[in-house]
This record gives structure tokens, C-alpha cells and sequence, in this order.
């Protein structure tokens, strides 16, 4: 019976590959990142904004004074997201393609060094074949089209696992070249924690691919930098390291939530769906049986041991998600979907594995294939209208605002439902379409507070405010049960109002109500 695995990754030289040993490990890297942003950045201003993104433009919108005072509250962990978010505002403004875009060029940047990393373990078609498919992970192209630091985050774990790799190997060099290489690991470590606190999920990992490449590198000196470096590093984060405990009541919500099992993290933690993650594992099998259940074959081209390189990217793959999920059952709420979003740069080369070690062109060609069909669906779905958080609706109702209503018109929101998903959230977002309108129930401005959110205050607690007004606009989230959303209709009418038209949008319900 003829194999589908491969005697070897890299296939002995040919005429009609000669195309990529023509491109310089830069060049390449160059080209692919340029694809995968354009991957991320094409329709990437399509959907409305959602909740999460909310806090992050809201935020940014703030002034200075009032940042900084919200940070001291809340959100400290975003906080240098949120201040460069603050300036790149003032440059570019605040809509969906200008917030976004900074996401998509750091995947771009992410993308470029999954190829500079691969190469040190693997050969240049698999080294690009694995930024391709990193490309296209469902993951990475939700946070590639997120106003939120994830993307960013995932850029500095990339090229910070670069730059071990690199140093681990130039673990025989001189002293001041050796301090020169962990004194930027340190530092760029420490900055990986400031945009995302999790990025230190990265630490065990990186302490595996010391281990793995101590046998062909002197290993204490490197077990010594590295531990030296972390050391540094993580002292250098200690201030945010530090607020973000102070701050963990925050994420409580997690709690909340029924408890992730392995099998859905399987899923939709990198792949969206259940026919892309079949796809996508079936891949990773290959690789793994290729490389680990056969006899050893020659060194990649890089000059590394396959397995040292496949170690590590599988290390990174599910060391992370085991310490969140473990965590989480037996100690306290801590795993997040979007938590492991800094792994899929090490998916995308495991996948590549997988499909330069089936044994035939046809097969690879149609495993491609086969797994842009299955995430094709997926993408088209994320670059919809309502393609945020299963269905955010803001800016369509906010263009419905802005058609109907007019000037002194009131406007009341629905405040039933979990802080991501307030229908007030829009008029912040979309501001133009709101203006004039009369805010019946806030109480106190959010940049006024040291929250993230509006201080409001309920509807019957306001009715004055409702004495002069001939129209005012309900906006409910319509997947609420709670029954506050039908005393607000009962309370206006009550006060001599009648609804005079309902219209659902998404998942909004508007309520024009008139005298």
C-alpha cells in the first residue's frame, strides 16, 4: 500500500522550484507578511463595531487626564494599547478602517516572522507554506480585523521567540554580542506584557525550546541568559504585572461562563468551525506521525533536527492552553478564547508541516484545497455586516437613527443586558448619527467617570425629562428577556406616548414612540 506521508519535508531539488530559492529569506518573509495583511485588512472595516472594541475607542477618545484615571480603575492591562490607540485617533480618526487597520499591519508583521522563525528548523517552502496558512487561520483573521492589542500582541511573541531562537544560537559568541541579544529579549518581553498580560504564557514555552536546543547549543549558558533575561523581563513588567492583579475582579465574567472543555477549545479556539478544525488537526496528525513515529530522516535545511523545531511549535501550540485550562477547572476562571490567539503562529507552521510531509503533489494540492474551501465560509462570515461578537448591529442602527430621527427627538437605552452588548454603546461610536437627540437617562458622561461606561440612571427616575419631548426612540437588545425593556414601552406610555413603529434590525429592536 503506497504511503501519503512523505520520506521527508524537504523534497530534493527540482526545475520548477527553483523560484524559491530565488527569493532571500527577507524578501520572502516581506512578501508574505504583505499578503496575509492584505488577507486581514480586505473588508476589515465591514462589520459594526462590538462591545470589546467599544472600550477600546471609547477609551482612546478620552483625554489624557481622564485615561489615566480610568486606567487606575479598570483596564490598566490595556492601557499602552489604549494610548497609542489615543494618538493613531488623532491622526486617522475613529472609524472601523482606520481602528482596525493597525491589527491587520501587525498580523502582516506577525506573519512575516513565523516565515524567519520557521526557516531556523525547516526548509524555505514550508518556512513561507506555514506564514500562508497562518494567514488564513479563522483566529488570525478575526484579530487581524479587531480594533483591540491582540494582534499587535501576537506580532511581539512572534519575533520574540525569533529572537530566543536567535540567541540560543549564538550562544558561542561573544559576551557583548550575547548581552546585546537577551538584553533586547528582555525588554521586548516586558513590552509583549505591557500590550497583553498573557503574553507571558509564552515563558514556558520558550523554557522547552532552551531545553530542546540545548543538545546542539552549549546549555547552561543558554539556560543561564534565558532565566537571567525572563528574570529581568518580568521585572521590567512588574508594574503592570501588578495592576492587572489588582484589577483580576474584572474578568470574573469568566466565571460566569460554563466551563470551555477540551474538545471546544479544539475548535474554536484557533479554527471557528467544526469542518475547519478536522481539516486543520487531521493536518497536524500528519506532521506529528512524520515526524515523531518514523525512523529520523536527514536534517531540515536550516540545519536543525526536525523534531527540535516540531518540539517546540507543538510545545507552543498546547503548553499555553493546557496552563489556562487546567488553571481554570482547578484553581480559578482563567481561559478565554481569545487569550491563545498568541499560539496560531505555531499553528499555521505545524499545519505546513503536515502538508509538506504528504507524499505526493497531488495530495498536498488538494489539502490546500480542501482547507481554504472549509475556512472560506468562516471569513466571508467575519467580513459580514454583522460579523462582530455573533451579530453586533451598532452602525446599521445608528443609520437608522440618523435617517429618522430629528433634532430634541429623545432616545432611551435598554441597560438589561451585559456591558458588550448595550445598544447605548452606539450613539459613542456613531456619534453623528445621534446628534441632538436628547439622552433621557444619563446621569453622568463616561469620560467624566474613572469607568469605562455612562453613569444612567432607570427611566422612571427621569421623567421630567420626558415632559417636553413629542418623540422618543427606544433602542433594545432584542435577545433580552428582561422585563425592564417592557416597563421602559409601558412607562412612556403611561406619560402619553404610543408606539408609532417598530423595527428590528439585527439583533436591535428600535421603538419610535410619539404623543
Amino acid at each position: 500500500m503506497t504511503s501519503v506521508i512523505a520520506p521527508h519535508l524537504v523534497a530534493p531539488p527540482v526545475p520548477g522550484r527553483r523560484l524559491w530559492r530565488r527569493l532571500s529569506p527577507a524578501w520572502s518573509a516581506g512578501l508574505v507578511g504583505l499578503v496575509t495583511f492584505l488577507v486581514s485588512f480586505a473588508w476589515s472595516w465591514q462589520p459594526s463595531y462590538w462591545g470589546d472594541e467599544a472600550a477600546s475607542v471609547m477609551s482612546a477618545e478620552r483625554s489624557l487626564p481622564s485615561l489615566f484615571g480610568m486606567l487606575e480603575n479598570v483596564d490598566a492591562v490595556h492601557g499602552l494599547y489604549y494610548l497609542f490607540l489615543h494618538g493613531w485617533i488623532d491622526l486617522f480618526g475613529a472609524s472601523e478602517l482606520a481602528t482596525r487597520l493597525p491589527s491587520a499591519i501587525a498580523i502582516g508583521v506577525a506573519a512575516a516572522g513565523t516565515v524567519v522563525l520557521a526557516r531556523f528548523f525547516m526548509g524555505s517552502r514550508v518556512a513561507i507554506a506555514g506564514g500562508l496558512v497562518f494567514a488564513i487561520i479563522p483566529r488570525v483573521t478575526y484579530m487581524g480585523s479587531e480594533a483591540r492589542s491582540t494582534a499587535i500582541a501576537t506580532a511581539i511573541g512572534v519575533w520574540l521567540t525569533v529572537l530566543l531562537v536567535h540567541a540560543v544560537r549564538s550562544s558561542a559568541g561573544s559576551r557583548r554580542r550575547q548581552i546585546l541579544l537577551w538584553g533586547s529579549y528582555s525588554v521586548l518581553l516586558a513590552l509583549g506584557i505591557y500590550v497583553f498580560l498573557f503574553l507571558a504564557l509564552l515563558l514556558p514555552v520558550h523554557a522547552v525550546a532552551v531545553l530542546v536546543l540545548g543538545g546542539r547549543h552549549p546549555l547552561w549558558r543558554s539556560v543561564f541568559f534565558w532565566v537571567g533575561a525572563s528574570a529581568i523581563g518580568l521585572l521590567l513588567a512588574a508594574p503592570i504585572v501588578l495592576a492587572g492583579s489588582a484589577q483580576r475582579e474584572q474578568i470574573a465574567f469568566i466565571g460566569r461562563r460554563p466551563q470551555v472543555s477540551v474538545s471546544e477549545a479544539a475548535v474554536m479556539q484557533w479554527f471557528d468551525t467544526i469542518p475547519v478544525a478536522i481539516m486543520a488537526w487531521s493536518l497536524i496528525l500528519v506532521a506529528v506521525i512524520a515526524v515523531f513515529l518514523r525512523r529520523p530522516g536527514r536534517p531540515l535545511s536550516a540545519g536543525l533536527p526536525r523534531r527540535t523545531g516540531l518540539t517546540i511549535f507543538l510545545a507552543w501550540m498546547l503548553v499555553p492552553s493546557a496552563i489556562l485550562l487546567i488553571g481554570t477547572h482547578l484553581i480559578a476562571p482563567m481561559y478565554s478564547l481569545r487569550y491563545l490567539s498568541l499560539c496560531a503562529p505555531a499553528v499555521g507552521i505545524v499545519i505546513a508541516v503536515g502538508v509538506a510531509a504528504l507524499a505526493s503533489n497531488w495530495l498536498r494540492v488538494a489539502s490546500v484545497l480542501a482547507l481554504v474551501a472549509v475556512i472560506v465560509p468562516a471569513y466571508a462570515v467575519q467580513r459580514g455586516d454583522y460579523g462582530k461578537n455573533e451579530g453586533s448591529d451598532w452602525r446599521q442602527a445608528a443609520d437608522i437613527i440618523a435617517a429618522r430621527a430629528t433634532p430634541d427627538d429623545g432616545v432611551v437605552f435598554d441597560q438589561s443586558v451585559r456591558p458588550s452588548r448595550l445598544p447605548r454603546l452606539a450613539m459613542h461610536l456613531y456619534p453623528n448619527a445621534f446628534a441632538g437627540l436628547r439622552d433621557v437617562t444619563l446621569t453622568r458622561p463616561y469620560a467624566d467617570t474613572t469607568w469605562l461606561w455612562d453613569e444612567v440612571a432607570p427611566l422612571t427616575d427621569v421623567l421630567p425629562s420626558v415632559v417636553n419631548l413629542n418623540t422618543v426612540w427606544l433602542l433594545q437588545y432584542s435577545g433580552s428577556a428582561d422585563s425592564r425593556k417592557e416597563t421602559d414601552v409601558h412607562t412612556l406610555q403611561l406619560q402619553g406616548f404610543r408606539v408609532a413603529d417598530t423595527t428590528l434590525v439585527n439583533r436591535t429592536r428600535i421603538i419610535e414612540m410619539t404623543r
